[in-house]
């Protein structure tokens, strides 16, 4: 059954699992704020889990915003959950600081949270990782309303060198409007991470690459990520955004997002591909509008996935099971 929650909206998500239970990790906000673009400043991250991906149980709150003053103030938003070879689970997140009530205008920056059950987690302090201004736009470099450094995504190098962490963020030159790039930071411990340039190119068609995932199988590695319809830049702009992949020589990158071809409309967003019990990759996403454009605000099914090297990086192979 999709996960919902009837007084609140879900959108983004992210996934652990410690073998007998998958945990899911994502961002609500009460439905009682009336306009759900409100959303995004009352994110808090609830916590979630279940043995097939179709029956959820809920566990409630995990992660709110810091104390006033903080890189997290405001809202908790998308993240990723590793184990370390310490054996202690560690989630990486957003930290989102808007700067007034009646502005746009936030920085984004990416803190960590420890846990030894994935049921209770304290923050560290302090940021572990920001935009630098030697690759990435910094607020008010451009007419974009925020300093895009979210949605980390952390994985281990398969050649044993540390840990990657691939992030939403915008390049400081080029088409204001076409600055999209996804960020690039390394870690020998993952305690403390360096920011390197970018692992892809401005100018690929898009304002952002919201939620990368890496899914490797064999030799072959895959980016998964989301950009909407309004978000679409140079040639792609007017049209239909939604979950985007392209493949890679290297799960490192660097990634040519110039190929990235959409997966599923906006319909579905924040796809996460994984591996269910029987071995099967499913992607998951959250349910996000109708047909006529109204927000959902839910959890997808699980849905079967293949892919193979050409026009096409992923199928879904039950497309009648998106969202009406």
């Amino acid at each position: 059954m999709t996960f919902t929650l009837d007084t609140h909206w879900v959108w983004d998500f992210w996934l652990a699992d410690d073998g007998d239970r998958f945990h899911m990790y994502y961002l609500h906000a009460p439905k009682s704020l009336g306009d759900q673009n409100l959303r995004h400043r009352n994110a808090r991250v609830g916590h979630a889990s279940s043995t097939d991906l179709t029956n959820w149980t809920d566990h409630g709150v995990v992660l709110e915003p810091g104390a006033a003053g903080s890189f997290d103030e405001t809202a908790t938003w998308t993240g990723c959950v590793v184990m370390g070879p310490d054996g202690l689970w560690r989630m990486f997140y957003t930290g989102s600081r808007f700067l007034s009530a009646d502005s746009n205008a936030n920085i984004e920056t990416v803190g960590v949270a420890t846990s030894a059950d994935l049921h209770t987690w304290v923050k560290a302090p302090g940021p572990v990782a920001v935009a630098d201004p030697r690759w990435y736009e910094k607020l008010g470099d451009s007419a974009w309303p925020e300093e895009a450094w979210r949605d980390p995504w952390v994985y281990a190098d398969p050649d044993g060198a540390g840990w990657h962490m691939l992030l939403t963020a915008r390049a400081n030159s080029g088409d204001e409007w076409d600055r999209g790039v996804i960020a690039h930071a390394t870690s020998p411990d993952l305690q403390t991470w360096t920011v390197h340039p970018p692992v892809s190119a401005a100018g690929a068609g898009f304002k952002h690459l919201e939620v990368p995932q890496i899914v490797s199988i064999g030799s072959r590695a895959l980016l998964l990520f989301s950009c909407d319809s309004p978000a679409l830049a140079g040639a792609r702009a007017g049209g239909t955004g939604g979950i985007w992949a392209v493949e890679a020589a290297h799960p490192a990158g660097p990634f040519d997002v110039s190929a990235a071809v959409r997966v599923v409309d906006e319909r579905l967003y924040s796809g996460r591909i994984l591996r269910d019990r029987d071995g099967q990759y499913v992607m998951l996403a959250f349910e996000n509008s109708t047909a006529d454009g109204q927000f959902v605000g839910s959890l997808s099914d699980p849905l079967p996935v293949s892919w193979e090297t050409g026009s096409a990086a992923v199928t879904l192979l039950h497309p009648s099971k998106e969202v009406a």
